[in-house]
This record gives structure tokens, C-alpha cells and sequence, in this order.
């Protein structure tokens, strides 16, 4: 399996995910027949991400373009999640689309693929890592979608949902985090550094860590009626705000930081 047959498995993958998306807006309630279509386009998609490891012979984590491909992969697997557990229906659409546009964008701007793999990647803690980072931020991209709806709406009815998609993003960032600590231990002898990757990181780690606190320990204020009401949505756009932000620091977190000329002598920089 190599790149070149990634246009066959974008087509392969997005024909049963298209179909999904189209059963879960036909269907009032969960659809068996969407759930269905979505796993069979995540399984097709795993197919490629399995036979391009085994082709390269190492973890496909190491590139931008790679890490791309796994969010893909787990932008369509959150979608199918969040549509089964909230029932939202637009949610595989969406995700489809998001899971698309970085289809397209590693299709019209592939990395270089090849077998090599730095010392440093060496390590047990490269796959789980990277993976658990970049599924964190498909759980994210789909709290920020709610939040977006919600701000757009003056809502907060997406809130519970996107609170319990933060808080089960949040552990997968966390272990990201220290595993990240425990891999820099062994390839360069120290927890932390502040490369400007792990400074980012520890940035966007924050501002969800805030979140999660402050929705936990939000106090409810007993007024009348209506500035109750007030209040409560008051709360909401602050906390979807919040999550737009926590969104933001992501990308920089992600990519963003790679534009910047501090990150040019990053130790992160292990495509370069």
C-alpha cells in the first residue's frame, strides 16, 4: 500500500460516509442503516492507514500530511460517535465534510512519504502520543462545532453535549501530554524543555483544563424568572466563547506554531 492509492480509498471511504450522512437526516431518531455505512467508511479508511504503516514500516505519525490522514480517520469516527450518543443528525454531515476537506487538502498537498524514522520517534510512546492528540482534537472540533450552533443560536441547549465531549477529549489530551513527558524523558533527558510545541501544547491544555473547572464548579444564581434566564444564557455564549478560544490555541498547537520562526530549531520538527 502506498500514497498512490490514497485517491481510491478517499473515494472508497466517502461513498458509504456520504450515504450515512444522507440516512441520518432522512431518520428522525438514531439510524441503525447511517451507523452502519459511517462503520463501513472507517473501516475502508483504516485499511489504507493499516496498509501504508505496514508499507512504510513505520508509524504514518511522523509527517503533517500524516497526522492529517488520523484526523480524517477520527473526525469520522467522532461524528459517528457524537450522532449515536446525542443524536444530533447533522453532526455526520458535518464531520464528513471537515474529514473531506483534509482529505483533499493531503490530496493536493501530499508530505513525503518515506521509510525513515528518526531516533527520537523511536519509542514506544510515539503511537500512542500522537494518536491520542490527534483524537482528542476530533472530539474537540466537534465541541466546537456545538459551540458555534450554540452561539449562533443564543442557545444552551448544546452545552451538556459539549461539556461531556470536552471532558472525554480532555483525558485523551492529558495523556498526550504526559506521555509526551515520559517520551522527552527518554529521548532527550528532560520532562520539559519549553520548546515552543510543548509551550503551545501546555497553552491549549490550560485553557480546556479552565473549562472544565469552571463548568464543573459553576454556581447557579437564584433570581426571578427571566434573569435566570438571562443569566443562563449569559453563562452559555461565555462557555462557547471559551471553547472557541480553547479551539483556536489548538490549531496553533497543531500546525499554527510551525509558521512561527521560533519553531524552525524545534526538536518537534522531525519532518524537517
Amino acid at each position: 500500500m502506498t500514497w498512490n492509492h490514497f485517491p481510491i480509498f478517499v473515494i472508497l471511504t466517502l461513498l458509504p460516509a456520504l450515504l450515512g450522512a444522507v440516512l441520518a437526516w432522512r431518520s428522525p431518531r438514531v439510524s441503525k442503516s447511517s451507523l452502519v455505512c459511517s462503520g463501513v467508511a472507517v473501516i475502508v479508511f483504516c485499511v489504507f492507514v493499516a496498509g501504508l504503516w505496514l508499507s512504510l514500516g513505520r508509524p504514518p505519525l511522523r509527517t503533517l500530511g500524516e497526522t492529517r490522514l488520523w484526523y480524517s480517520l477520527f473526525m469520522l469516527i467522532a461524528g459517528m460517535w457524537v450522532y449515536r450518543r446525542e443524536g444530533y443528525r447533522w453532526m455526520p454531515s458535518i464531520s464528513l465534510v471537515i474529514a473531506t476537506v483534509f482529505m483533499i487538502v493531503n490530496l493536493l498537498k501530499p508530505d513525503l512519504h518515506d521509510q525513515s524514522l528518526m531516533p527520537a520517534l523511536r519509542s514506544f510512546w510515539f503511537v500512542p502520543h500522537v494518536t491520542s492528540y490527534i483524537f482528542s482534537y476530533s472530539l474537540f472540533g466537534c465541541a466546537f462545532l456545538l459551540a458555534v450552533l450554540g452561539l449562533w443560536q443564543r442557545s444552551d441547549a448544546y452545552l451538556p453535549s459539549a461539556d461531556r465531549l470536552v471532558r472525554t477529549a480532555f483525558i485523551f489530551l492529558t495523556f498526550g501530554l504526559l506521555s509526551g513527558c515520559v517520551w522527552a524523558k527518554q529521548a532527550w533527558g528532560t520532562y520539559w524543555s519549553w520548546d515552543p510545541k510543548e509551550t503551545w501544547g501546555a497553552a491549549t491544555w490550560a485553557a480546556y483544563l479552565v473549562y472544565v473547572h469552571w463548568r464543573l464548579t459553576a454556581t447557579k444564581h437564584k433570581k426571578n424568572e427571566k434573569n435566570q434566564q438571562k443569566n443562563i444564557l449569559s453563562h452559555a455564549d461565555n462557555a462557547y466563547l471559551w471553547l472557541v478560544l480553547g479551539f483556536a490555541l489548538l490549531q496553533m498547537c497543531w500546525y499554527g506554531a510551525d509558521l512561527l520562526p521560533a519553531v524552525q530549531d524545534s526538536m518537534h520538527r522531525y519532518a524537517g
